[in-house]
């Protein structure tokens, strides 16, 4: 698998990157270490990090900082899975009960809010205003996307427009962030910056895509949630969308009130419908085009490992299982 030789090349870096979060994840009050370490410690691919220490590397960045701030971009990330879970009400996530599920509401939200804050501690450290820029602006813009995507639940009247606007919002901009403050780190140039902002937000649109048809065709064992998890929260995501947009009327009918009501009876029905009408195919596709923009974003930038992991994730992106 590439994510695997990917992980390898940066090994030494993501241990560094480790090293970075256990040290600040530390508080003298327990609770806030034992549920960061829960949650930090058990899984995730950690693609975010990678990337800010891949992007950084393509130029030749040859600090220290590289560290920390992909270390801030797993706290983002994190804080935002620990108030997802919340709202979501979700107690399963790869595998393992959430932290709510464990620790509950009050707790998971709390110490999200604190890896937040701890973050920002942490950007200030680095004392480059750019890049405190774009993490509190991206921080702000995922904030959005959330409520967005709060406001789009239960709803089977979301276009597909509006559900890739809470995918950009919601999970590729932190992708695209990681990507460019690597390269402002590493001083590239306007259009090296862009080049690599560009290849982030697709990448994570064609990871997110991929992510919500896993919920349709993945394995529980894989994925580490059960088929369907979406549809019970009323999440109307593209393969249903799609489904809609192309089916029968009574096709587009069931859905519609599969979706209003969180449909977890009638999921075999739904399933059914996604796969007649071709709507995993064309969520596949979607997320290939994604993938696609992103490699043409950085063509032009010199050959080496780096770009080569680079272009190896868009590929994993969209060829995953899991």
């Amino acid at each position: 698998m590439p994510i695997e030789r990917i992980r390898s090349f940066i090994a030494q870096d993501m241990s560094a990157v480790d090293a970075v979060i256990r040290q600040k994840l530390h508080s003298q009050v327990a609770l806030i270490h034992q549920v960061g370490e829960y949650i930090i410690h058990n899984g995730g691919k950690r693609l975010r990090p990678a990337l800010v220490i891949l992007s950084a590397g393509i130029f030749g960045y040859s600090g220290q900082h590289h560290h920390s701030l992909a270390a801030v971009v797993e706290f983002i990330h994190t804080a935002t899975l620990l108030h997802d879970d919340v709202v979501d009400e979700s107690q399963l996530r790869r595998n393992k009960a959430t932290a709510n599920a464990l620790f509950g509401n009050a707790a998971s939200v709390l110490v999200g809010d604190f890896l937040y804050s701890r973050s920002f501690q942490m950007m200030v450290e680095v004392n480059n205003m750019r890049i405190m820029k774009v993490l509190s602006d991206a921080t702000n813009i995922i904030a959005e996307g959330e409520v967005l995507q709060l406001l789009n639940c239960r709803d089977p009247d979301v276009e597909e427009e509006n559900y890739l606007r809470v995918i950009r919002f919601k999970t590729a901009k932190l992708f695209e962030a990681a990507a460019r403050i690597g390269a402002i780190l590493a001083n590239a140039t306007q259009f090296e910056e862009e080049a690599l902002a560009i290849y982030g937000m697709h990448l994570g649109t064609a990871f997110q895509l991929i992510d919500d048809l896993l919920d349709y065709s993945g394995d529980y064992q894989d994925t580490g949630k059960n088929l369907g998890d979406d549809l019970a929260e009323g999440k109307p995501t593209l393969p249903l969308i799609y489904a809609m947009r192309t089916g029968s009327s009574k096709q587009a009918s069931i859905i519609r009130e599969a979706i209003k009501s969180g449909g977890e009876s009638g999921f075999q029905t739904v399933l059914g419908i996604i796969q007649e009408t071709g709507a995993l195919d064309y969520a596949k596709q979607r997320a290939q085009k994604e993938a696609e923009i992103a490699t043409e974003a950085i063509a032009k930038l010199a050959d080496s490992s780096y770009k080569e992991c680079l272009l190896q994730l868009a590929y994993f992106a969209v060829t995953r299982n899991h």
